[in-house]
């Protein structure tokens, strides 16, 4: 008499598999529930690779992102509150000073990013000893981040109301208390340009990957393109996405608070 095989429940395979592990190689946590998920060994090996390699890249892609981004505004913010307030009928008109740097941000702007990533390359490796990987890509992205950022804040701060700006003056108001109101005024139109900002520095983090500059890019290119592995290529791509919705999202979400005059966490600004 044959006996039936009974086939193992699928529930009880997900605690069976960790066992599997005890006598292989790996001591990461994800590599184990990734196995713990997927019942076939084949498919999770290369669930892991794939997750193991877009975790690592994404973090490189964050890290370029968020210091380009800073250091795109620290410095860009003042240039355009300069080039906004040295017009001939702002604040203080200085036509000769607004041209010089009018010209040096449309210069920095006509370059294409690839062109320019090559062209700093002596500056990166001055500045952080290397012309590839992520921390030269964000002198790359920071450079080409700045002029992009200063012209945005220009056009944000000069919209202000004018007749808001003679009346602060009119009451006796310093030229630096009349920017610090102007920025305050416009500080919602200057969260949507930040908003901008980040994602534009995401789309340039991504093309920096063609020259090595780390991150989702050049997985995408490298292992995903030329190895045409398309699992990675795709995850890429869909990580991308999803970093842009939620940049996007949160740049909404704070510019809405803003204009409700909830400050919120930008209280301390508005005292």
């Amino acid at each position: 008499m044959e006996h039936e095989v009974v086939e193992t429940p699928w529930i009880l395979k997900f605690i069976d598999l960790p066992k599997s592990l005890i006598d292989s190689d790996t001591e990461s946590s994800l590599e184990i529930l990734i196995y713990t998920i997927f019942s076939s060994q084949e498919v999770a090996a290369k669930v892991y690779q794939v997750t193991e390699a877009v975790g690592y890249a994404s973090l490189e892609t964050l890290y370029m992102v968020v210091l380009s981004t800073f250091f795109a505004v620290l410095f860009g913010l003042p240039l355009g509150m300069i080039l906004s307030t040295t017009k001939k009928d702002s604040i203080n008109p200085m036509p000769r000073l607004n041209a010089v740097l009018s010209a040096l941000a449309n210069v920095f702007r006509s370059f294409p990013f690839i062109i320019l990533i090559i062209v700093v390359w002596p500056l990166s490796r001055l500045l952080v000893g290397s012309s590839i990987g992520p921390n030269a890509a964000i002198v790359s992205l920071s450079i080409a981040a700045i002029p992009f950022v200063a012209r945005l804040f220009e056009g944000t701060l000069d919209e202000v109301n004018k007749g808001l700006i003679e009346a602060t003056l009119s009451m006796g108001a310093s030229k630096l208390a009349v920017m610090r109101m102007m920025l305050m005024e416009s500080m919602p139109a200057l969260v949507n340009t930040i908003t901008i900002l980040v994602i534009s520095v995401i789309g340039y983090s991504a093309m920096a990957g063609a020259v090595g500059g780390g991150g989702l890019g050049t997985l995408a290119l490298n292992e995903g393109f030329n190895n045409g592995n398309l699992s990675v290529l795709y995850s890429c791509v869909i990580v991308l996405m999803i970093i842009v919705q939620v940049a996007q999202s949160i740049g909404d979400y704070l510019s809405n608070m803003l204009r409700s005059r909830n400050y919120g966490i930008f209280r301390v600004f508005f005292k």
